[in-house]
């Protein structure tokens, strides 16, 4: 995927100011910022729930505003930060619309054993006759993320995956993340604030401030307390933990 020249002017306000940027394929990708800085409605142009005032989303070849949107649904995957369901669903049922761009909403035995599959996967079997309103929020968030693994898309979008969750739920998304690249193969994108996730589980880090992009690179190459320190205008240090560049800030 190729992002070029993206605009967005929200009453006559450039909220995205001409990013450009490539998404290496089987990697986690995480982008931050502070409040305001157009990741979130980065996300949200890439996944087309946001349109564009310019620029370009080449997705294998093609714009992605060109796609069909059912054939888009088998290729590409978003978790927004707001999921609220307002019908009373089973974690099964809601894991079942996973596969709504392949079986229109009439499951075959395929997929059914997709949904198994990734109910299996992500260690729900206890909760999947149990409704979703009746689930913790990390039991909530694994239930969602099984649908998104039933949906089986190479390219899974995540807006603030972590958010409302404790530090005990959040680092199990955080390594859910990483498992689907590592062990399912998927390109990950995600939006976070907590800057010590995106360094310690991501490959990549695109760092966002006032529209434009400040920095891109590896972890490593962003994570420095110059670059940290331009974007959010805070002091940072920087340690290494586990072969990983950490922050502190004051």
């Amino acid at each position: 995927m190729q992002v070029k020249d993206l605009t967005k002017r929200y009453d006559g306000k450039t909220v995205v100011n001409e990013v450009s940027f490539a998404i290496p394929k089987g990697k986690v990708i995480s982008l931050i910022g502070p409040n305001g800085a157009g990741k979130s409605t980065v996300m949200g142009i890439i996944s087309r729930l946001i349109a564009r005032d310019g620029g370009t989303v080449d997705f294998e070849g093609s714009d992605i505003g060109k796609w069909k949107s059912r054939e888009l649904s088998k290729r590409l995957a978003i978790l927004t930060q707001t999921n609220n369901i307002q019908m009373k669903l089973t974690v099964r049922e809601l894991v079942t619309f996973g596969r709504f761009p392949y079986s229109g909403g009439r499951t075959t035995a395929e997929d059914q054993e997709i949904i198994d599959q990734a109910i299996s996967y992500m260690e729900l079997e206890a909760f999947e006759d149990q409704f979703i309103d009746e689930l913790s929020g990390g039991q909530r968030q694994r239930a969602y993320i099984a649908m998104v693994i039933a949906q089986d898309t190479e390219y899974v979008l995540l807006d603030e995956p972590t958010n409302n969750l404790d530090i005990y739920h959040a680092t199990n998304m955080m390594k859910i993340v990483r498992r689907l690249c590592d062990e399912l193969g998927k390109t990950v994108i995600l939006v976070l604030h907590e800057i010590n996730y995106a360094a310690f589980y991501s490959d990549y880090i695109c760092a966002f401030k006032d529209g434009r992009i400040a920095k891109f690179g590896t972890v490593k190459e962003v994570m420095t307390k110059e670059n940290l320190s331009q974007v959010y205008g805070v002091d940072f240090e920087i340690m290494e933990i586990a072969g990983r560049p950490l922050s502190i800030y004051y």
